[in-house]
């Protein structure tokens, strides 16, 4: 039983709750909460969608600072893998995944956020990466992820400063997806997922591979990467009811094959 990340499974959604008052902080026991978690939704057939979530009154404030603190380079050096895989887990669950956002989601809390699909944002949250202010830089990817997402000229500017992005920049510039009040973040989420819950599984798992993938790749080899995945899903059960039911003029019944 993990202590402060809780999974809850509702009509095909997990919701990984973070439960570490008052902030979240994310320790190395959250970290590999946190990966265990990703594990376990990845691998429930039962799961069709993700929703991350801090609560109501905050998302993840960032790491643990009092336990990183006396860490010298020979520790976070065989650390920092670890911590960058534990967020990094969630970009590689094989189903659609949200962030609803309350409060704060800071340095690390920004990063777990980058690696989910969308971000749902509460018209009053903070969004950063500080780290600079501490001497360092982002570790589980906000160098890497932001940039991909803003543009790394909008992303040089949020890590270099340090400074906070509040809601409504955060939806200008693409690192929020949605903006609601907060009363509203995670009845937002849920909407925003549930069509997945009756999607066809294998189809939205190709879709997410491609998409990430080819972001890795030239373009040539994100076709050719885009071909694969495509031709394999002519192998499924959802493939043939998808097009027989095109063909009958009916709504398909995905059984996630």
């Amino acid at each position: 039983m993990a202590d402060f990340v809780r999974v809850e499974i509702n009509d095909g959604i997990a919701t990984i709750r973070l439960d570490r008052p008052p902030m979240n902080a994310l320790n190395t026991q959250v970290q590999e909460e946190l990966r265990a978690a990703a594990a376990a939704a990845s691998a429930d057939p039962e799961v069709r969608a993700v929703i991350v979530y801090g609560g109501e009154k905050v998302f993840a404030a960032g790491a643990d600072i009092k336990e990183m603190a006396d860490m010298s380079y020979a520790d976070m050096a065989a650390r920092a893998t670890d911590l960058s895989a534990a967020l990094g887990a969630f970009a590689r669950i094989p189903k659609p995944v949200v962030a609803a956002i309350t409060g704060y989601a800071l340095g690390g809390g920004c990063e777990l956020a980058l690696a989910c699909d969308w971000r749902v944002v509460a018209e009053d949250a903070k969004l950063g990466q500080p780290e600079i202010k501490l001497g360092v830089i982002p570790g589980a990817g906000g160098t890497q992820r932001l940039a991909r997402l803003v543009g790394p000229a909008r992303a040089k500017d949020i890590v270099l400063s340090g400074r906070m992005v509040d809601a409504d920049e955060a939806l200008r510039i693409g690192l929020a997806d949605r903006v609601v009040p907060a009363a509203e973040v995670y009845e937002t989420a849920v909407a925003l997922v549930k069509p997945y819950t009756k999607g066809p599984a294998q189809a939205l798992r190709a879709a997410k591979l491609a998409i990430d993938g080819g972001l890795e790749m030239d373009l040539a080899s994100g076709l050719a990467w885009e071909s694969q995945l495509f031709a394999a899903l002519f192998a499924t059960d959802d493939k043939r009811e998808g097009m027989a039911a095109f063909v009958e003029k009916r709504k398909p019944r995905f059984v996630g094959r």
